[in-house]
């Protein structure tokens, strides 16, 4: 019978791992907190942040947190609320009318350890018509903060590579020429004859009348070329692969495809970061065009994530919904304004600015009023605000009845800006204010089909009617 092996004395004995045991955890992913542009406020659970305390809660860290991540939660417009209730104190982040990603660090350690995504409540499909319709110039702005943990997954590809592509072309458009240097076989001499290839080539072949010629032209960098074309195509390549039938991608691949024409003429190569980083702000291309395109091939050449899954983490971004909203009335407006021959003033250029005439500039309370948008034609003058605000869309679902205080609150104010703008035109005949608000395509199917995307009513301002105007646009472009 075979003896039972034993240890030696004083040796230790360890019992076998069992299969299942696995010898090292995968660290738990770092939170990510999803929000709705205008939506309900999102709790902050403190445990992922403060770590390892005594106490669950925030305790003695909410205002580091908050100190922390001001910065961040301000650029993606979120208001930190705390709570008081009878499990302690809460914190609640409050989007507002920017939509983003934000990354969010601890108190204790002041290095990333979550995240905050807030989606557009009409819809990424509506956004990107928008900004398709508005041109990509007015699209997400780049932060300087760190990667958001898990927001590469939560975005559309075309979200961040339409501002990348979008500086890339202005890149192309700005390349100023430089000598460089070529050899070329020409009929002509210019500049140096290459004679050792002469003899070896052209003249051992009878051709004697070709000659190999090494000279300088003046021409666009071509490393800094060969540097956009392949970011061009890793770009192209991302959005085929992430894109799938999303129309907004296979536009963009489009796009990239005529950029990539532009740089046909010479090789991919794929740049090194600190040749980037050297080339910032330096040499005879120094301009802001210069430096945001090589911080959008840097963020190519970094892996940063631009969204539709290809990298878990993301870049850091912001796109105020509000200025988005106020940029596509505005085209929508000189688009029917081109039809009657209208004349476009808009407020953001500094077309419609009115001064008020205070009679004690000491106590004046605003130097003047600017309206966003004034179109003048031969049949009188319409004054046009917009808001991205869901007061339509409310007032047809729910009706004046349903609407909360403060929401009745807000639309009045709105009426009353617009009517103090119309009040500056004085005597003229035909005045119309019109307060435009978003609504979801669907809906303005509907109103439109019960010709109700336009409502209005006719105010008596001195001996003349001014026409006041609610009405509805989606936020995804018209077909």
């Amino acid at each position: 019978m075979a003896r039972k092996a034993t240890a030696p004395r004083g040796s230790k004995v360890t019992k076998a791992r069992s299969p299942g045991v696995h010898i090292a955890r995968a660290p738990s992913p770092q939170p990510l907190l999803h929000a709705v542009d205008n939506g309900p406020a999102v709790c902050v659970d403190p445990s992922p942040y403060v770590s390892g305390g005594r106490d669950p809660g925030w305790g003695p860290h909410l205002d580091g947190f908050l100190s922390r991540n001001r910065e961040a939660l301000a650029a993606i417009g979120a208001e930190p609320l705390v709570v008081a209730g009878r499990h302690g104190i809460r914190l609640e982040l409050k989007p507002g009318h920017s939509a983003g990603a934000v990354p969010l660090r601890s108190p204790v350690s002041g290095q990333v350890a979550g995240g905050l995504v807030v989606s557009p409540r009409f819809g990424w499909p509506g956004v990107g018509r928008v900004l398709s319709a508005t041109g990509w110039g007015s699209g997400p702005q780049f932060l300087t903060q760190p990667l958001v943990p898990g927001s590469g997954r939560e975005v559309p590809p075309w979200v961040l590579a339409g501002p990348v592509l979008q500086r890339l072309s202005d890149l192309l458009s700005h390349l100023k020429p430089g000598y460089q240097e070529r050899i070329e076989v020409r009929t002509h001499p210019r500049g140096q004859i290459q004679w050792p290839t002469y003899l070896a080539k052209q003249m051992a072949t009878g051709r004697w009348h070709h000659l190999p010629c090494k000279f300088s032209e003046l021409g666009t960098d071509s490393r800094l070329r060969q540097t956009i074309r392949w970011t061009l195509e890793r770009i192209r390549l991302d959005l085929a692969a992430t894109g799938g039938s999303d129309p907004m991608a296979l536009i963009l691949a489009t796009l990239a495809m005529h950029l990539l024409d532009q740089v046909a003429d010479v090789p991919s190569r794929r740049p090194y970061r600190g040749e980037l980083e050297r080339n910032l702000g330096a040499g005879p291309l120094s301009s802001a065009v210069l430096r945001e395109g090589l911080r959008a091939i840097g963020w190519i050449v970094d892996e940063r994530g631009l969204g539709g899954g290809r990298s878990s983490d993301g870049l850091a971004w912001t796109l105020p919904l509000e200025t988005l909203w106020e940029r596509y009335v505005e085209k929508f407006a000189r688009s029917e304004a081109a039809l009657s021959g209208g004349r476009v003033k808009v407020g953001r250029l500094g077309e419609t600015t009115v001064p008020l005439p205070w009679d004690h500039r000491s106590h004046r309370a605003i130097g003047h009023l600017i309206p966003d948008i004034i179109v003048e034609d031969p049949s009188g003058i319409e004054i046009i605000d917009a808001k991205y605000k869901a007061h339509f869309a409310d007032l047809d679902v729910a009706g004046w009845k349903a609407f909360t205080e403060d929401a009745k609150e807000s639309l009045r104010a709105d009426v009353h800006q617009v009517l103090a703008y119309a009040a500056v035109c004085g005597d003229v005949p035909n005045v119309k204010a019109t307060l435009v608000y978003p609504v979801s395509a669907g809906l303005y199917d509907e109103l439109s089909l019960r010709s109700q995307h336009i409502v209005s009513a006719s105010i008596p301002v001195g001996a003349r009617l001014k026409q006041l105007r609610l009405r509805a646009l989606p936020f995804s472009g018209l077909n």
